[in-house]
């Protein structure tokens, strides 16, 4: 709508976009392109940057982050993708295939193959015991 529309429908997603900010601390920026069928399954603090595309039947978690500080940014999500909560996808041009999996707190700055399930390794690193 906003890519391709007129004045009238690019005042209407400005609006839009308001609006999430405001009630859900949603910010996805105008620019994003967004397939049938997205999944904001609980939608809060969730940022995604312009010149995204986000493929058909997707599903988001809570507090994710998807794009970058720098230009350009090229994220490309794939068909039916799965990302987990308090996740990160970050970087310029990162492509996300089709049928993968993004597992919760994950960060992913590579590129993910067709049918892959991905998640970052965390291990516990005791500072100091008491």
């Amino acid at each position: 709508m906003y890519i391709c529309g007129n004045k009238k429908q690019k005042e209407i997603a400005r609006k839009i976009q308001k609006k999430l900010i405001y009630r859900f601390k949603i910010d996805i920026e105008l620019g994003t392109i967004i397939g049938k069928n997205l999944i904001l399954a609980h939608p809060y603090c969730i940022t995604i940057t312009k010149n995204t595309v986000i493929s058909e039947n997707c599903y988001i978690l809570q507090n994710i982050t998807i794009g970058g500080a720098s230009e350009p940014i090229e994220i490309i999500i794939g068909d039916n993708v799965s990302v987990g909560a308090n996740s990160v996808i970050l970087g310029g041009k990162i492509k996300i295939g089709n049928n993968v999996k993004i597992g919760a707190m994950s960060f992913i700055n590579k590129d993910i193959p067709d049918n892959s399930t991905a998640y970052t390794q965390k291990t516990a690193t005791i500072i100091r015991n008491v």
